[in-house]
């Protein structure tokens, strides 16, 4: 495989970009096209980036949705994490899933439905339409951490220390400018959020 970034294959995203603000503003500016059912619908959005990895590598899954006093949700999952390259000039790549758009729906004219009835756009809704974002990553070749404002990276990829588990967690606070500032109730989550596979399980708590 090719090491500059230029010519990393194309599944999602873009690799040549790592962060695009005028696809990012454009979804600020529509906010109510993207997330009309508010923090719900950004909450599916993310789960459906888990289910993707528990659909197409079969194994025993697990995702845990959280709910948080301060109106933040999380979403874990113990996939593979976020796929990370090495480039040629030795720098840690990672997938640009947040800051760019997936191509898989904004460039098709085919359109993908989440379970509340929504077409599915991708993490970077989720990232435009949040104060802060942290996405936290461990995999088999290292693990980190950082944090988005907006969808915009402010801080570097953070190594943290290996746990001896892989998986990703998105933990975001959905800013009310762009997203209705409702609750997500239980009964919501447990309505809408279902298992796609029969090898993965969901859970739902506040905390």
């Amino acid at each position: 495989m090719e090491k500059s970034r230029d010519h990393w294959k194309i599944t999602t995203h873009d690799w040549s970009q790592q962060v695009d603000r005028d696809h990012l503003a454009e979804i600020r500016r529509q906010a109510e096209m993207y997330a009309p059912q508010g923090t719900l619908h950004l909450v599916l959005e993310v789960l459906a980036y888990a289910q993707d990895e528990a659909e197409h590598h079969g194994r025993p899954a697990h995702i845990t949705i959280a709910v948080h006093s301060d109106g933040s949700v999380s979403v874990a999952d113990n996939g593979r994490g976020t796929d990370t390259r090495i480039d040629d000039k030795g720098q840690t790549i990672r997938k640009p899933v947040m800051a760019t758009k997936d191509i898989r729906f904004f460039d098709s004219r085919e359109t993908v439905v989440l379970s509340d009835g929504l077409p599915r756009r991708g993490m970077s809704v989720v990232a435009s339409l949040s104060t802060w974002l942290t996405h936290t990553n461990r995999r088999l070749n290292g693990s980190w951490t950082q944090r988005y404002e907006h969808g915009i990276p402010v801080t570097d990829l953070t190594d943290i220390p290996d746990d001896g588990t892989t998986g990703t967690t998105v933990h975001f606070l959905p800013d009310a400018v762009f997203v209705k500032p409702n609750h997500v109730t239980m009964g919501e989550l447990r309505h809408l959020a279902k298992p796609s596979v029969a090898s993965l399980t969901i859970g739902i708590r506040e905390e």
